[in-house]
């Protein structure tokens, strides 16, 4: 076999390497953003009020409040996509709360439309 074949084949094959962990890293990070979420809505459903944007609002409460709730309370429960499910949900309430105070301060988003308008 000439060492030209080789090196082509070898590229094919470094190719298909960094392909697929390429993919499985996009999946993964796809996959805690979709359980940060979850965790965010859990947490928006448990806290009066709503958390401000959404399902991007909840997301970001998931993800922060998953960092937060590990610090404080470790990992505690079952883990899903490197987030602990139980410290998650603790954390992001705590974020929620802490939001939804922010908010009634005056910080955050305001609404839009004529009610706005005083």
């Amino acid at each position: 076999m000439p060492i030209g074949a080789l090196i082509v084949m070898l590229l094919i094959v470094a190719a298909l390497v960094l392909g697929i962990w390429a993919t499985f890293s996009v999946l993964g990070v796809l996959v805690t953003l979709a359980i940060a979420a979850v965790v965010g809505w859990i947490a928006d459903q448990i806290v009066p009020g709503r958390l401000p944007y959404g399902w991007a609002g909840a997301m970001v409460a998931g993800l922060l409040g998953s960092w937060v709730g590990s610090l404080l309370f470790g990992n505690l429960g079952p883990t899903i996509a490197r987030i602990p499910i139980i410290p998650g949900i603790l954390g992001a309430v705590l974020v929620a709360l802490v939001v939804q105070m922010l908010m009634k301060r005056g910080f955050g988003p305001r609404p839009r439309g004529p009610e706005a308008r005083t």
